[in-house]
This record gives C-alpha cells, sequence and structure tokens, in this order.
C-alpha cells in the first residue's frame, strides 16, 4: 500500500512521484505472497533512480518507457520508506500478478485507526478493533491517457474478508488533505503524476509510459 494518493503524512522532500505511486500500492495493496523475491538495497537505489528519470519527465518526440520491477518498489519500501509512510502503515509489500492486476499487503494499526474514525457506538466495527493486522487488497489498475483508476475485487484484515466500506473509511482517512478534506474515494479514477501517460502491469513488473 497502494499506487495517486496524496497522502498529507508523506514526507514533502520525497520525489513527488513516490507518495503518490507508492503510496497507492501500500493502501490499495493486496494479500501478497513473496517468495522468491529478491530485497537488497541497490533494488531501492535503482527504485530512486527510476523514479528521479520519471520525474524529469520526457521527450516530446520519443515516449519515455520506464520499467519498474516488483523488487524494486519491496525493496524501497524495506530500506527507504520508513519515515516516508502514513503514520499507522507498516511493512508494505506489493506483487504484480499481470494483465493490470495488482496484490499485496501492508499492515495497519487499528488501535490508532479506531481512535481516529470510531464514532464511540457500539454498533461501530471500528470501536470493536485492536492492535496490528494485516490488510490485503486485490484489483486491477487500469491507467491510460493520463488517468488511472482501480477496480477492487477482493478485501481482507487478518485474513478474514473485510467490506467495500470499511476500506473506503479507511482510504478517506489515509488520503485527507485540505484540497480534499474527505478524502478520496475508492472507485473514482484520478490524474497520473509526472506527465505519465499509461502504466503497463505485466508479471513481476510495470512499465510507466510518458
Amino acid at each position: 500500500m497502494s499506487v495517486t494518493l496524496d497522502l498529507p503524512a508523506w514526507n514533502p522532500k520525497m520525489h513527488q512521484f513516490l507518495p503518490r505511486f507508492a503510496g497507492a500500492v501500500a493502501v490499495l495493496a493486496a494479500c501478497a505472497s513473496l517468495q522468491g523475491a529478491t530485497i537488497s538495497r541497490q533494488h531501492a537505489e535503482a527504485f530512486e533512480r527510476k523514479v528521479g528519470q520519471i520525474n524529469a519527465g520526457r521527450s516530446p518526440a520519443t515516449p519515455l518507457r520506464t520499467p519498474v520491477s516488483e523488487d524494486e518498489i519491496n525493496s524501497w519500501f524495506a530500506y527507504r520508506a520508513q519515515s516516508s509512510l502514513p503514520e499507522g502503515i507498516t511493512n508494505p509489500k506489493v506483487t504484480m500478478i499481470g494483465s493490470g492486476r495488482v496484490s499485496g499487503q501492508a499492515t495497519v494499526d487499528l488501535d490508532a485507526v479506531g481512535k481516529r474514525r470510531s464514532s464511540g457506538g457500539w454498533l461501530d466495527p471500528w470501536a470493536l478493533l485492536a492492535g496490528r493486522l494485516p490488510i490485503g487488497v486485490t484489483g486491477t489498475l487500469q491507467a491510460k491517457d493520463g488517468k488511472g483508476q482501480f477496480s477492487l475485487e477482493s478485501a481482507t484484515l487478518g485474513g478474514v474478508p473485510m467490506p467495500k466500506f470499511m476500506l473506503q473509511e479507511l482510504l478517506s482517512l489515509y488520503s485527507r488533505s485540505p484540497e480534499r478534506p474527505r478524502g478520496m474515494s475508492l472507485d473514482d479514477p484520478f490524474p497520473l503524476p509526472a506527465n505519465i501517460r499509461q502504466i503497463e502491469v505485466g508479471r513481476g513488473e510495470a512499465v510507466v509510459v510518458q
């Protein structure tokens, strides 16, 4: 978790693309198996270099295609993201399944979420949650013509199916900003940053096209 989110808790000194692309992956992440993954500082550094290349823009005459691997993103999460992630979100991971489908996982501090979100009523599900649990989301990212949209397939909390309305509340909580006081809607399309025209999600790799 997710992927296109303006998260105010992110360090403003980070590259503009990182909080949007990586944040979306962290928050809109899915339950993932990382068996066989190669996590390294070298991969994390490669990801940052590629982000710099993406932020530099593109040639008007020749489209720029920048491949970003699953290992590079997960390495950046492991070695570089700790001070930049929104409060209450830890251990984000991602798997690129292919054909636009993504999956991943993040650990959420439900005590913090409950305090910020709970209405105090005994029927409020957030009032019943506590501790740290893995949250997972599976879905398809469609990103073309300068716009992106995430189509949810399933969500889990601690391995148990999670209702969409709870995922939406969590997304709203972490995507609030002065410009967007209610946060983002899970179903709304969003503009792609840095003159990105499309993102092609394949198996284990995404290609950013500018």
